[in-house]
């Protein structure tokens, strides 16, 4: 794991001043970021690990909202991952789809080298007052301080898996475990970044978490990812509630019930395409 001390869970690594801290991603443009060693990937090392990619995007949509006198509440973000994410410098562009007062979609695309690489798409909804009847069925997690650390570069390579910490309960049975992640680092140097994109900078650590097979026998990177958010998570600590399940002809799923220190906040899903190494 990474030298640098992990937040304590009294403490939000968005309030502190991100300049002395090392980071995930680097500012070169308007609109463009290059990717430290801290964003290299788990299965290919001269890769980015989708997680902080998938961060950067709400970053990104952030900075396109950051005019508005009201803040919509993103309730959606759907990823589609196109291809290849080279360890390179990458744009990100942002459109509105479609304009509203009290609901709106956004469209994100990353492009690496002159190629799209990933797209997502938002929906954000206005924030009502609909406290009189939150509620949810699923159970707090025991908080993180209640775990073990869990060496999570044990079993898995790059830069990003060794920049964070993972407190995870012991797996009962393959595919199925909880654990909660934190990292030190600024999203992107020098730069604030917003609860919600550095929660859902972790939120793709969950393919890793659970595995089903042993990775260096078996394949299983996750073709997208999809956040159903019903309340606005906050930090430093990104719950995952993980089951994976692999089917019988080369797909798979990673499900995941996401948490902050408040109890639930939504649900993540990731199509696996599962092959053996050769």
């Amino acid at each position: 794991m990474s030298d640098t001390p992990v937040p304590s869970e009294e403490t939000d690594p968005v309030s502190t001043g991100p300049a002395t801290r090392e980071s995930y991603y680097e500012r070169t443009g308007e609109h463009r970021y290059k990717p430290t060693a801290h964003a290299g990937g788990a299965w290919n090392t001269d890769e980015q690990h989708f997680s902080p990619l998938a961060g950067l995007v709400v970053h990104a949509l952030d900075g396109h909202l950051a005019l508005r006198p009201e803040r919509p509440a993103l309730a959606r973000i759907s990823y589609d991952i196109l291809g290849r994410i080279a360890l390179d410098e990458c744009e990100i562009t942002v459109e509105t789809v479609r304009p509203g007062r009290t609901i709106e979609l956004l469209e994100a695309t990353v492009v690496i080298g002159g190629r799209p690489v990933v797209r997502a798409r938002a929906w954000l909804l206005a924030s009502l007052d609909s406290s009189a009847v939150a509620d949810s069925p699923h159970e707090r997690l025991p908080a993180p301080g209640e775990l073990g650390v869990w060496a999570m570069h044990d079993a898995w390579d790059g830069g990003y898996v060794s920049s964070i910490e993972v407190r995870r309960t012991p797996p009962t049975r393959r595919g199925r475990t909880a654990a909660w992640v934190s990292s030190p680092l600024a999203l992107v140097a020098g730069e604030p970044s917003s609860a919600l994109a550095s929660y859902v900078a972790l939120v793709d650590t969950a393919n890793g978490i659970a595995v089903q097979q042993d990775p260096t026998e078996w394949m299983f990177p996750n073709l997208d990812l999809t956040i159903h958010l019903h309340r606005q998570p906050r930090g430093p600590w990104t719950g995952l509630d993980t089951t994976v399940t692999f089917g019988p002809s080369g797909q798979g799923l990673t499900s995941s019930v996401l948490h902050d220190a408040d109890g639930p906040v939504g649900v993540a899903e990731q199509i696996l395409t599962v092959r053996p190494i050769p």
